[in-house]
C-alpha cells in the first residue's frame, strides 16, 4: 500500500487500512474517502504513565485514533506538513507538532532534563516546549507541523549544528543535546533576545529545522 501521500505543502493524504491505522491531531481531518472511523484516545499509543505524566504538566496534546479502509487527508492552521519514514531508529519531536503517525510506531514520552540534566530542563524554558518531549521509535512514518517548512541539517561527530532553539522542530539518531549561550550576542542585542541561546546537537543523526521562531 502508498504511504503518505504530500497533496501540496501543507496538505497531506495518508491511506488507512486493516492492519494499517493512525494517530492524527484531533482537529486536523480534512476530507476523508471510504470507511473511516475516528475516535478520542487519551494515549495515542503511550503507556498511561507517560500520558498522565503529561496531563498533570500540562502538555497534554489531543489525538484521535482513525481505523477503517479508506484515504483521509490532513493539515492544521495552514501550516506546513514534513513527512519522517523511521527505519528502526528514534525520532524526538514536541507532541503538539505531531500532525499524525502510524500506529505501528513505539510512543513515548521524555522528561527533557533526561537529556542534558539542568540544561534540558532550561531548554524546554527558552524553547516553550515545556518540561517533557514525546519519543517515536520503530518502523513507520510520522507528519510533523512547522511554521514555513522545515529543512534537515545533517549531524556527525566532526560537525555539530548550532539550532536557535525556537526554530528547532525535532531531531533523529544517536544525538545529544545542550543549550549553550553566546554570552556576547546576547550582551550585544539585548537579554531578551532568544538568540542569546543556542541549541548544541552532537553525535550522528539529523535536526530539523523550521524556517521561522514561532510556536505551533
Amino acid at each position: 500500500m502508498p504511504g503518505y501521500t504530500s497533496i501540496n505543502s501543507k496538505m497531506l493524504q495518508v491511506p488507512v487500512a486493516p492492519g494499517r491505522e493512525v494517530y492524527s491531531k484531533r482537529g486536523a481531518m480534512l476530507a476523508y474517502t471510504g470507511e473511516v472511523h475516528f475516535e478520542p484516545t487519551a494515549t495515542a499509543g503511550q503507556g498511561i504513565g507517560g500520558a498522565l505524566g503529561r496531563a498533570m504538566a500540562g502538555e497534554h496534546s489531543a489525538m484521535m485514533h482513525v481505523t477503517g479502509n479508506g484515504q483521509v487527508m490532513f493539515g492544521h492552521a495552514g501550516l506546513h506538513v514534513q513527512v519522517i519514514d523511521l527505519q528502526g531508529d528514534t525520532l524526538y519531536v514536541e507532541a503538539d507538532r505531531l500532525l499524525v503517525h502510524d500506529t505501528a510506531l513505539q510512543v513515548g514520552t521524555m522528561f527533557m532534563g533526561e537529556q542534558g540534566g539542568v540544561g534540558g530542563v532550561l531548554r524546554g524554558a527558552v524553547t516553550g516546549q515545556g518540561l517533557f518531549t514525546s519519543t517515536l521509535t520503530g518502523h513507520g512514518s510520522c507528519a510533523v507541523l512547522s511554521h514555513g517548512g522545515v529543512m534537515e541539517l545533517p549531524i556527525t561527530p566532526q560537525r555539530p549544528v548550532h539550532v536557535d532553539p525556537q526554530a528547532y522542530v525535532a531531531h533523529r539518531g544517536q544525538v545529544q543535546n545542550k543549550l549553550t549561550t553566546a554570552v556576547g550576542l546576547r550582551d550585544l542585542i539585548g537579554r531578551g533576545s532568544g538568540e542569546g541561546f543556542q541549541l548544541q546537537l552532537s553525535g550522528s543523526g539529523v535536526v530539523y529545522v523550521q524556517a521561522s521562531e514561532r510556536k505551533i
